[in-house]
């Protein structure tokens, strides 16, 4: 796929202001009622995907190591801003640690 003119590319929070002003397009009625067979008409159709064949001969199975559960005591505050975000705090606090591990990895040469 070429990027031209024509091609444009926006963030979650800019396609959720542009549906809440009613400048979003797309039809999601019709997009909910395709069928499987319609969207590998739809995917046949287009140029780009057309003749696309993925190659499985090197995929591997990589399975999520297995998490373990601890107590941690937070302080309020900190609980309170995850929170605050949304649901999936927990995950979130997962991947502020592990930014810090890996960037400490980096940083110690480990």
């Amino acid at each position: 796929m070429t990027k031209d003119e024509d091609t444009r590319t926006y963030t979650a929070e800019e396609l959720r202001a542009m549906k809440a002003r009613g400048e979003d397009r797309t039809d999601w009625e019709k997009v909910d009622a395709m069928t499987e067979a319609d969207l590998d008409r739809l995917i046949a159709g287009d140029p780009d995907e057309r003749d696309f064949e993925p190659d499985w001969t090197r995929a591997q199975l990589v399975l999520p190591e297995a998490k373990r559960s601890v107590h941690l005591r937070l302080e309020q505050d900190v609980i309170d801003f995850f929170k605050a975000q949304g649901r999936g705090h927990i995950s979130r606090m997962q991947a502020v640690l592990r930014a810090y591990v890996e960037a400490h990895r980096s940083r110690d040469g480990g």
